[in-house]
This record gives C-alpha cells, sequence and structure tokens, in this order.
C-alpha cells in the first residue's frame, strides 16, 4: 500500500462474496464418483468488472467431503441470484462503518 498526500492507495485485487443457493435453485453435480449437493456460491468481481462464480457443497450421501468447485450451470434463476447478490453486497461494502 502506497501513501499519497497523507492518504493511503489501497491496490484491491479480489472481491469475493460467499451467496447461499436457496432450495429450489440447488443442483447436484458428481465430482471424483461422489456425487454432491450445491448449496454454496462463491462470487468475484473481476478486474474488468464482470462477474465469476464456482459452486460448492457437500456430498449427498453424507460426510465432509471435500472442498472442490464445480462450475455454476447456464440457469437464467442461477445467473439473477448471482447478480442480486453483487448488487447486494455492492450496497453493503458502500454503506460499511469502518473497522469495529
Amino acid at each position: 500500500m502506497e501513501v499519497m498526500n497523507s492518504q493511503p492507495v489501497a491496490e484491491v485485487t479480489a472481491l469475493a462474496i460467499n451467496v447461499t443457493i436457496p432450495e429450489p435453485l440447488r443442483w447436484t453435480d458428481t465430482r471424483r464418483g461422489e456425487r454432491f449437493t450445491l448449496t454454496t456460491l462463491n462470487v468475484r468481481l473481476l478486474g474488468d468488472g464482470h462477474l465469476a462464480a464456482r459452486a460448492y457443497g457437500r456430498p449427498v450421501g453424507g460426510g465432509r467431503g471435500t472442498y472442490v468447485s464445480f462450475p455454476v450451470p447456464d440457469d437464467p434463476a442461477v445467473a439473477a441470484l448471482i447478480a442480486a447478490a453483487a448488487t447486494e453486497a455492492g450496497s453493503r461494502w458502500s454503506a460499511h462503518l469502518g473497522l469495529s
């Protein structure tokens, strides 16, 4: 972090949020022979302003499973969830109250 005119210049390299996937939008996928129910999205704001998202979940059969990402399906409802979450996160970031 550089300091210019006594004001720090912060180089932000990533913004990411975690979003719970509502029950009706959840899906399953398979990785390494194990079936997962996807319950969480990790959404990142890229440097060019676009969003990128990956899905995470738990094994259908129970247990902890591994932390493995899955692609997000091309589904308008999931895309709308991602866009709404990014907008909400932006509102919250802009209204932050500083360190507590």
